[in-house]
């Protein structure tokens, strides 16, 4: 039986696809405005260098490597104990337990599509009280949309990863770059854009504390797919002469100036219409509309060319989030590869409805755990726990057990005189960096 492979631009546009997703067009520019900005940036680039990137290869050469679910890929690679580094293989669950949320998110995109076509609030405080009344009393429109979402990514997941995964990510990733990349260069013509870009590469050292350090090394890291499956079982089926350092420096890049473009663009457009860069999770979906709104017609357009945008980009993650655990139930349960997809977006699925009860006015109150509901425990476990330790599992993985002339094999004639380079900073520095960021978000220690 021949076993399907991504092209090797096909396997750089489906990671990248599966890096660049909603924390790149809705969280970056955030958190960059919630931590001042220029340092922000600084301290976030330095962290994609010297972690994101090592760990990358690293996932890539786990699952190259193991040609296999994220389970068995530790199993073939461990020299011994393989009973025990076959649980390494649990960071595949931490997609799917994204996507019990991640589905609902996107689901808003698509309402805020349709919002954009025919009503975009005209005040902050009517963005507010839209986005409030979606969220919290509305049940069947929040309903409506993870249906279709579910719909979507299963049939997608359920084609394969010629058919489904990289065809996908064929059309989607170049209109996703044309369309980012084409509001950037409208962004360009105002008059904030000069504001915007001193804001986002001037550096305020001031304003950089430790936890701003802290919280971008986790988001350099959340924000390429790390640590959830997705790349390891992406790699799994690369071509058999890959350069993994040069696919993992693409991907990297890719979603980096993604983030940059869309930072710049809607600090520009905030700047533009009246509402400044320091507006937190609410920027896109409250902030954003209202200032969209000040444009006049040319702001319907952008509304809706600009949520399709980031329809793209959560659809292109939100199928490596199920690929690790279908792949998975291929492997290990032998199921058939439509009966996987449909079982786990049925699991994904019935959590999304869950997530959806938990912050609803009348059922939160039934879903809610030492103060916090269903959606911020999922997105606590997975980004403050399993993300990061399955990162730091990763760099000990490739770093100390794996025999290192097998990782030299492969990396080396890619990595040449920097291999040396690499491996240090995945021994010592990326599982120091990811242990400490686990702690601090635990709440063991603070910073």
């Amino acid at each position: 039986m021949k076993v399907a492979r991504f092209s090797k631009i096909g396997f750089i546009l489906a990671a990248a696809g599966s890096a660049v997703g909603l924390g790149n067009i809705w969280k970056f520019p955030y958190i960059t405005g919630e931590y001042g900005g220029g340092a922000f940036v600084a301290v976030y680039l330095i962290t994609v260098v010297l972690i994101g990137f090592s760990i990358m290869i690293a996932e890539m050469f786990i699952g190259y490597k193991g040609r296999s679910d994220t389970v068995s890929s530790f199993e073939k690679l461990a020299p011994k104990h393989k009973s025990f580094w076959k649980y390494a293989g649990f960071q595949s669950m931490a997609g799917l337990m994204i996507m019990f949320f991640y589905a609902v998110v996107i689901g808003w995109i698509f309402d805020y599509i349709v919002l954009s076509l025919t009503h975009l609030p005209s005040s902050v405080e009517e963005a507010q009280n839209t986005f409030t009344q979606m969220a919290h009393k509305d049940f069947f429109t929040q309903f409506f949309y993870l249906t279709v979402a579910f719909m979507i990514v299963t049939y997608v997941v359920s084609k394969g990863i010629k058919g489904g995964i990289e065809r996908l990510n064929d059309y989607l990733m170049p209109l996703l770059f044309i369309i980012i990349g084409g509001m950037f260069l409208y962004s360009l013509s105002l008059d904030s854009f000069s504001k915007s870009f001193e804001f986002m590469f001037k550096p305020d050292w001031s304003k950089l504390n430790s936890k701003a350090f802290l919280v971008a090394v986790g988001h350099a890291f959340f924000t390429l797919s790390l640590g959830m499956g997705a790349i390891m079982t992406y790699a799994a089926s690369m071509p058999k002469d890959s350069n993994l350092v040069k696919s993992a420096f693409w991907v990297v890049v890719l979603d980096t100036v993604i983030a940059l473009l869309a930072g710049l663009m809607l600090f520009t457009f905030l700047y533009e219409f009246g509402a400044g860069p320091d507006k937190g999770p609410g920027l896109v979906f409250i902030s954003l509309p209202s200032a969209f709104y000040a444009m006049g017609v040319l702001g319907n357009f952008f509304a809706v060319i600009f949520f399709i945008a980031l329809a793209f980009a959560g659809l292109t993650s939100a199928v490596s989030l199920v690929e690790p655990m279908v792949q998975y139930m291929i492997d290990k349960h032998l199921y058939s590869r439509k009966k996987a997809s449909i079982v786990m977006g049925l699991v994904f699925y019935f959590f999304g409805i869950v997530t959806i009860l938990s912050g609803l006015d009348g059922t939160k109150e039934y879903l809610t755990w030492g103060g916090s509901n269903f959606f911020d425990w999922v997105d606590f476990i997975t980004a403050s726990v399993m993300l990061p330790l399955g990162g730091f599992v990763m760099s000990i993985f490739v770093g100390y057990i794996v025999p290192k002339s097998e990782v030299e094999s492969v990396l080396k004639p890619h990595l040449k005189s920097f291999f040396d380079v690499w491996y240090f900073n995945l021994r010592y520095i990326a599982p120091v960096a990811l242990f400490i960021v686990m702690l601090n978000m635990l709440g063991i220690i603070k910073f």
